[in-house]
């Protein structure tokens, strides 16, 4: 019985390792670290900053759904650096892009960093890790919510916590 708790322990490790893993390996192959991450537990301890200016680099369908509290849309498809500019006038501040892995914010981050901002980082895992390790979402009515888009079907595998909406 030892052995079999001992071989059942040992199967749930290595699946957990082969899992986050693979999400380094989606990462390394979608991103080229021009930005630098931020880890869900960085940002969710700097939350706490009022300085800190989250940006949703996602669709607004996804946005709708949920986001990180505080967090501002921008947009992706139809992301526009003068709406940016409107919004954060300060090109010091600190800030933090993130989409649902960490794909889109990258290179939206990218933008930024072309039009001046240079305290940008990208957050690791996107809103997925975020909810994967239990940290609150809001609608777009600012309440409390399990709900997550999934963006894709493929993406949304990623998704371990939550209500998955992909429509």
């Amino acid at each position: 019985m030892n052995y079999f708790l001992y071989f059942l322990l040992l199967l749930i490790s290595i699946s957990a390792f082969s899992q986050q893993r693979s999400l380094e390996d989606l990462l390394q192959q979608y991103n080229t670290r021009s930005v630098p991450y931020i880890s869900v537990e960085e940002l969710r301890m700097q939350q706490m900053n009022d300085s800190i200016i989250i940006l949703d680099a996602r669709e607004q369908k996804e946005y709708n759904v949920s986001h990180i509290e505080s967090a501002t849309f921008i947009g992706f498809s139809k992301f526009s650096i003068d709406s940016v500019l409107k919004k954060v006038p300060n090109k010091n501040a600190p800030i933090v892009v993130y989409c649902s892995l960490g794909i889109r914010s990258e290179e939206i981050s990218e933008k930024l960093k072309k039009a001046g901002y240079n305290n940008i980082e990208n957050l690791y895992g996107g809103i997925f890790e975020w909810k994967n390790k239990a940290y609150p979402l809001v609608n777009n009515k600012e309440q409390e919510t399990d709900s997550i888009h999934g963006f894709s079907k493929s993406w949304s595998k990623w998704l371990l916590d939550g209500t998955v909406i992909t429509k």
